[in-house]
């Protein structure tokens, strides 16, 4: 017969197992979550619904935010969490509240930080610029994500921010993060290095650095990406190059074609291409301020 002490000895041991691993348990569920969390980007990239979409998308930041604590130096997870907010900012905040656009896209920059350091790069915000491009030229095609969601966070939080000359000083560190995503894979995210430069060389005018041919070229591998699919494409076309060219009828003509294509006309992008279609309205409406 087995005494009482003798029968409690397998669950005691079995809770201080429990206990002592406590912390690794939270670490197999938020590993045990990527796959979910891929499955619910493509499902997020294909609603059509903006509502749906705005209504959705911070609870599903949250549970991201939730699971990098579990394992901060997961570069997969800050990845989806730096995409995360730089979409819904982008897509929902920043022609609203451009200081919780601010916030939101430094938050998103931190969290795609975070994953370069983990990939070995160390923090560019801190990094002189000869080191940067020292340690960037060591980077390989793995680390084309986090450069990726980091210039393109960074770049958008220089930008709400751009009365700031400490943000705007770091502007040659962003360029050099994407043209390092622009040398690995020129074809990353839908053509997204080449539109970053399309919009980097045609938001100027030449003699602050402007180039409006190399933007037109940028913008022109981007569309051929996605065989033009991709209607943010001609948004930011017509709102940075055909505005400082001073170009009303392409502006005019680029914008009401994007409103009068169906988003799902590219199914895999229905989201990006219906915030695309909203901020295009948008920019119509202003079309006599800007011209």
């Amino acid at each position: 017969m087995i005494s009482p002490k003798n029968s409690l000895r397998p669950a005691l041991i079995g809770l201080c197992a429990l206990l002592l691993n406590g912390c690794s348990t939270g670490q197999i569920v938020a590993r045990s979550s990527l796959s979910i969390m891929d499955s619910g980007v493509v499902a997020m990239n294909r609603e059509s619904d903006l509502e749906l979409a705005k209504a959705a998308i911070p609870a599903n930041l949250k549970l991201v935010e939730s699971l990098t604590r579990e394992i901060p130096a997961n570069r997969e997870l800050r990845i989806h969490a730096a995409q995360g907010f730089y979409g819904y900012t982008f897509g929902f905040v920043e022609d609203e509240n451009p200081a919780r656009a601010s916030a939101l896209y430094r938050r998103g920059l931190e969290h795609a930080l975070a994953a370069l350091d983990a990939a070995g790069l160390g923090d560019p915000l801190t990094m002189q610029r000869d080191v940067l491009h020292q340690k960037l030229a060591d980077l390989g095609r793995d680390a084309v994500p986090d450069l990726f969601w980091a210039a393109s966070n960074w770049a958008k939080w220089i930008d709400m921010n751009r009365t700031d000359p400490a943000r705007i000083a770091d502007m040659g560190k962003v360029e050099a993060l994407m043209q390092r995503v622009l040398e690995l894979d020129e074809t990353f995210y839908f053509g997204g290095p080449h539109l970053f430069f399309g919009v980097w060389y045609g938001s100027r005018p030449p003699m602050l650095g402007g180039n409006f041919a190399l933007s037109e070229m940028h913008f022109d591998k981007a569309r051929r990406t996605t065989q033009g699919k991709l209607l943010i494409a001609d948004v930011l076309y017509a709102q940075y190059l055909a505005v400082q060219q001073g170009n009303r009828k392409v502006f005019h003509d680029k914008l009401t074609s994007v409103v009068n294509t169906s988003p799902d006309s590219y199914p895999e992008m229905a989201l990006a291409n219906a915030i695309a279609q909203h901020k295009a309205k948008m920019l119509l409406k202003n079309e006599e301020e800007l011209f």
